[in-house]
């Protein structure tokens, strides 16, 4: 089984990462592979809500969007982590998240995610769920843990003070691959619950 990792925060080694680390050594130890991809230093632009992607199937813009696709495509979960800026991820994951869940044709149901978020202090909680709205948006089922998802730390490396918040990541990663490895025996079983047509309504007519 498959986890893709994205680290939302410039550092590549900062306490962003540190949070992912902890997960990918539990997911190691249960079996499956892990790319960790370092996203919050790339040059992504926004959507500019073009819709070609939905004529050509990828993004208009040819970057780390359309490389990471088929990356998305063919993981079993997808972890996601970002520091907090003003109380939100940072603008750089952002912009890379909305243009990789819209412009992606491929079904995404019963893929497992799991937002972590990184802090000083303040502001975790409600950039966790921003995360998870890219989740929920498409029937993806979401992991948790102990805890809301969740480590603290300034300065790169103080997160591995932490001892809660790595307790947490090591705790969520079990859980995860826990409902990664029951969702493929179900689909084995069972197969993907059945979709109704897509009924859309404007609210003004």
């Amino acid at each position: 089984m498959k986890v893709l990792m994205l680290n939302g925060s410039p550092h590549a080694k900062g306490n962003t990462y540190t949070a992912l680390h902890e997960m990918e050594k539990v997911f190691g130890q249960e079996g499956m592979e892990t790319e960790i991809l370092h996203i919050g230093n790339q040059d992504i632009r926004g959507c500019i809500g073009c819709r070609s992607c939905k004529e050509k199937g990828k993004c208009v813009f040819d970057d780390l969007v359309n490389e990471t696709a088929p990356k998305f495509e063919s993981c079993d979960g997808l972890v996601v982590g970002s520091p907090v800026y003003y109380a939100s991820a940072n603008a750089t994951l952002v912009a890379f998240l909305t243009r990789l869940f819209y412009s992606t044709p491929f079904d995404k149901t019963m893929k497992v995610g799991a937002g972590v978020v990184a802090a000083r202090r303040g502001g975790l909680s409600s950039t966790f769920d921003e995360l998870n709205k890219f989740f929920t948006i498409s029937g993806m089922p979401v992991a948790s843990g102990q805890y809301w998802n969740s480590i603290h730390g300034a300065v790169p490396g103080e997160a591995e003070q932490d001892a809660e918040g790595l307790q947490i990541m090591r705790t969520l990663a079990k859980n995860m691959a826990f409902l990664m490895k029951s969702i493929a025996l179900g689909k084995a079983e069972y197969g993907i619950p059945k979709k109704e047509p897509f009924q859309p309504m404007n609210f003004i007519r």
